[in-house]
């Protein structure tokens, strides 16, 4: 995320998306002059020629020209014509080229990396309807497309078959309101039959290449946007504390993709497939959080460090992330979730570990849910303060309290879960070597280990001597509890820097 996020959203709105009729009229002229507004207000420069014949405002050699978080980085959009055409009715059409260029530049050690993707369409109309202060846009086009046509690097002579990039939505309906008062909103909506991608790199000399491709189908979009009026900056930062927001959600009922890779004698492959997921996100002063979620995956590994082919299958797979993004001497809100449900492997590679069949198989579950509050001390699309970070010269900020709300770990019939609750004295930097001290507990549950310890053992894959040490350390950890071979452990941290274990000191 950085500061072209605002523009790069306002770029995909102002060419794709689209909204529900209103009951008012609008003109050519009142749409056009909306457009302006809007993209100087989120930092674009704008230049074209305008001439209006009959109902028909035409704006010649247009070029929007925006930079990227800093001079070193730059990109335009160009288009020869685009018309607002007045149908007598209220609405506005608006004809854009079939193809518009997407200019980018980056400047390197070695000089600019430059190239040009391509934005195509049908040539469909987007139609406008509504008044000046709630414009309505309504759009839908068989085929939308993206590729890459040109890379350009310093010292490096690229083939066009080098180097390529392609992606296609078929079926587009996309829909947005644009409302205008102290903040620009935008409630947006999209559907598609289906996104193909294909991305692949060869080495011109023949020593690799990699490729990644698949597709998504029956894609849906739901998000909001909202955009300080009036405000020209570049600061990121100034933007969200000036009102800037932005969330969504992406789902898409299935999906396969196909990963592969060559250099010289080594190769890998790996193809996969789900059956739906969804990501979402959202973006405040209050804080950027993703979500990504995917069902029933399949995947099919093989490669020349492989012996053999491997398919591995999950139930549910997801990512949370949820983290300030703003200065602030007040508390705020982070968290971090990974979960892996139900993730089974092939009895192939179960025989290479358990032959007999001792262990259960069942599939593993591997998830992890914290939340927590921190006060961060620099703003993290500030690319100053995020060097003097890196640098060393400026503290991050402070971490003030940690919870678990959930873990689980299940695997060969023995399953670990736990909660925990503990906030940090910042004041306190010695007891823990520099960390701030913690005090708070967790309460942790153990379901068949020593099952799990004994039939290790009866394999031959853990000794005696080990087990004995492992039982001696749940011993001193854990006590019995409701059920068999059931450990329970409550582990506290005190303030004054003891470690207690079901009640007992351990430190």
């Amino acid at each position: 995320m950085s500061v072209s996020f605002a523009r790069s959203c306002g770029a995909a709105i102002v060419l794709s998306l689209s909204a529900q009729a209103a009951l008012a009229d609008v003109s050519a002229q009142d749409v056009w002059s909306d457009w302006k507004s809007y993209m100087t207000t989120t930092g674009y420069k704008v230049t074209g020629t305008e001439a209006k014949s009959g109902n028909t405002l035409t704006v010649s050699d247009l070029l929007l020209e925006m930079p990227v978080m800093d001079a070193e980085a730059s990109g335009s959009i160009a288009m020869p014509n685009i018309q607002f055409v007045e149908n007598g009715d209220g609405t506005v059409n608006i004809l854009l080229p079939k193809e518009m260029p997407l200019q980018f530049k980056m400047d390197g050690p070695d000089g600019a990396v430059e190239g040009t993707f391509i934005y195509s369409h049908d040539g469909s109309p987007m139609l406008v309807s509504g008044d000046t202060d709630e414009m309505t846009y309504d759009y839908a086009t068989a085929l939308m497309g993206f590729s890459l046509s040109g890379l350009t690097v310093p010292g490096e002579d690229i083939p066009a078959e080098a180097v390529k990039f392609k992606a296609t939505l078929t079926d587009v309906v996309t829909k947005t309101v644009m409302t205008k008062t102290d903040l620009r909103s935008y409630e947006q909506t999209l559907t598609s039959a289906s996104l193909d991608y294909d991305f692949g790199v060869t080495d011109p000399e023949g020593k690799g290449e990699g490729s990644f491709k698949g597709a998504l189908q029956d894609l849906t979009f739901n998000g909001t946007t909202s955009i300080p009026d009036g405000t020209e900056s570049a600061d990121m930062a100034a933007l969200l504390r000036n009102g800037l927001s932005a969330s969504g959600r992406f789902d898409f009922a299935g999906g396969n993709s196909a990963i592969s890779g060559r250099e010289r004698r080594d190769s890998f492959a790996m193809e996969s497939a789900s059956q739906g997921g969804s990501i979402s996100f959202d973006m405040s002063d209050a804080g950027l959080t993703y979500d990504v979620r995917q069902n029933q995956t399949e995947l099919n590994i093989s490669g020349s460090d492989i012996p053999f082919p491997l398919a591995l299958s999950m139930a549910e797979t997801g990512f949370k992330l949820m983290v300030p993004v703003t200065k602030s001497d007040e508390e705020q809100d982070f968290g971090l979730a990974v979960f892996l449900r139900d993730f089974d492997v092939p009895e192939v590679l179960w025989g290479m570990v358990d032959p007999t069949g001792a262990l259960p198989h069942d599939p593993a579950t591997i998830a992890i849910d914290l939340a927590g509050k921190a006060k961060l001390a620099f703003d993290m699309f500030d690319p100053a303060s995020m060097e003097a970070i890196d640098n060393g010269e400026l503290a991050p900020g402070e971490l003030n309290a940690l919870s678990v709300n959930a873990l689980e770990v299940s695997v060969a019939g023995a399953e670990l879960t736990g909660t925990g609750d503990f906030t940090f004295n910042n004041d306190d930097l010695e007891t823990y070597d520099g960390m701030p001290a913690p005090s708070g507990e967790a309460n942790l549950k153990l379901v068949g280990a020593n099952t799990l310890l004994d039939t290790l053992i009866s394999m031959g894959l853990v000794s005696d001597s080990d087990a004995m040490g492992a039982r001696m350390m749940m011993g001193l950890l854990a006590v019995p509890g409701d059920g068999e071979d059931t450990l329970t452990s409550k582990i506290e941290l005190t303030e004054d820097g003891q470690i207690k274990a079901n009640g007992q000191r351990i430190k």
